[in-house]
């Protein structure tokens, strides 16, 4: 006979497995967040256009499959799909290696391997967000969401720092086998938790009415809604950074490659302490606040990263990056939280699918956007002009009636008085 605590013990047993797969695949994406486009500028000698085009290539299967991909994961068995992802994205990452050793590596291979992996990962998240209120009961959804951003803050924190110890070690192609090995552990834990499928309606809508379900939820609701274009903006501007900092720390302040991975890093300890400190911040000021002050602070950050010449840019690219990192991190924890718990089960895979749409389909076209601009005026000015463009997250939120609230509504659709100032 199954006992309460037998349950309890399982379903934490399971959220565990989930969380050390996730962390696993993390701390080798994080290896390769450094490797790859220190790959393109050291080993192919890429220029800022180029480099534009390959952040936006890891990103642009928002803007191709993100809103069908909601209404597909629904029926897809959720971990399956997600260890079928794992498995693509090693075989795709592992191809740069053997093409290096073959005397073919290119640009061009580098852009083809992270469009295969920008589709992977577009299926694996809406399938991977989906499964986690599967296994985490509702009222622990927003500490195990800080969890999961504290130990992606630690793995952004660890595995930059890796990654440059490794690029100085082996050489930056080699140290790409870290990641697809990664992929490849997360496979095999997803792989041991008992499958499970999305909620389904009783009705087989089309799925053209099934995305538009999804788009209209989303875009009509109060509070959803400017959250998400602040997101995009975000986005924007983080899509034109990941172009912008490996060029702007190799060639505009000459750091070296082993110090590179540290100053990337940074992003990581600032987005540890946005986790850490997200939950006793909503208690405090609650949700929709939090959310304010994330998008305020962000905006901070975003201006010391460019400042600076010689050790002192290098400290002020690392600060500017605590800072940001950590604004974004308490702006996203509480988003992302809400929508799990205010969206009905049956539309999850698609609100959130919705989301990443328009706001991850931000980052390639801030990172093309930024590689012309950075090849046009230089890295440090296109920077300066992404901190300006920063300002456009807080202030949609600001413009909206996130304003008036202390804590976002509980209910999906109605705000009530207690939830205002």
């Amino acid at each position: 006979m199954t006992t309460t605590a037998d349950a309890t013990t399982a379903v934490s047993r399971q959220f565990w497995t989930y969380w050390s797969a996730s962390s696993a695949s993390s701390v080798g994406s994080a290896v390769t967040g450094v490797a790859l486009p220190l790959t393109a500028v050291l080993v192919l000698g890429a220029s800022a256009l180029q480099m534009g085009l390959l952040a936006a290539a890891a990103y642009v299967a928002w803007l191709v499959i993100g809103l069908p991909a909601g209404a597909l994961v629904r029926h897809l068995p959720l971990r399956g799909t997600q260890v079928a992802m794992d498995v693509v994205r090693a075989l795709a990452i592992g191809s740069v290696p053997v093409a290096w050793w073959l005397g073919s590596l290119s640009i061009a291979h580098l852009i083809g391997v992270a469009l295969v992996i920008s589709f992977a990962d577009v299926v694996f998240f809406v399938a991977n967000s989906t499964f986690l209120p599967s296994v985490v009961p509702k009222e622990q959804l927003q500490a195990r969401n800080s969890l999961m951003s504290g130990t992606h803050a630690v793995s952004q924190l660890g595995g930059p720092s890796l990654g440059g110890v490794l690029v100085q070690l082996l050489g930056a192609v080699p140290t790409l086998l870290v990641d697809s090995a990664s992929y490849l552990v997360s496979a095999a834990l997803l792989r041991s938790l008992p499958d499970r499928t999305s909620p389904r309606e009783e009705s087989r809508a089309p799925i053209v009415e099934q995305i538009r379900e999804g788009w209209h939820f989303v875009t009509r609701h109060p509070v959803m809604n400017p959250c998400l274009w602040d997101a995009t903006a975000t986005n924007f501007v983080c899509g034109g950074q990941m172009a912008l900092f490996a060029i702007y720390l190799v060639r505009v302040v000459d750091a070296p490659a082993g110090l590179v991975g540290f100053l990337l890093a940074a992003e990581g300890v600032g987005a540890l302490v946005g986790a850490s400190v997200c939950p006793a911040l909503v208690r405090r000021i609650g949700s929709a606040r939090a959310c304010l002050a994330g998008g305020v602070v962000s905006v901070g950050g975003a201006f010391l990263i460019p400042l600076g010449s010689g050790a002192a840019a290098w400290l002020l690219f690392a600060l500017g990056n605590v800072v940001f990192a950590g604004g974004v991190v308490v702006l996203s924890t509480t988003t992302r939280t809400y929508r799990q718990v205010a969206t009905p089960p049956e539309l999850l895979s698609r609100v959130l699918a919705t989301v990443r749409f328009v706001s991850w389909g931000a980052i390639p076209v801030g990172g093309v956007a930024a590689g012309a601009l950075g090849g046009w005026l230089g890295p440090r000015p296109a920077l300066f002009v992404l901190a300006a463009l920063s300002v456009l997250s807080p202030l949609v939120l600001f413009l909206s009636p996130i304003r008036r609230m202390r804590d976002f509504p509980d209910d999906a659709t109605v705000q009530t008085s207690r939830d205002l100032i």
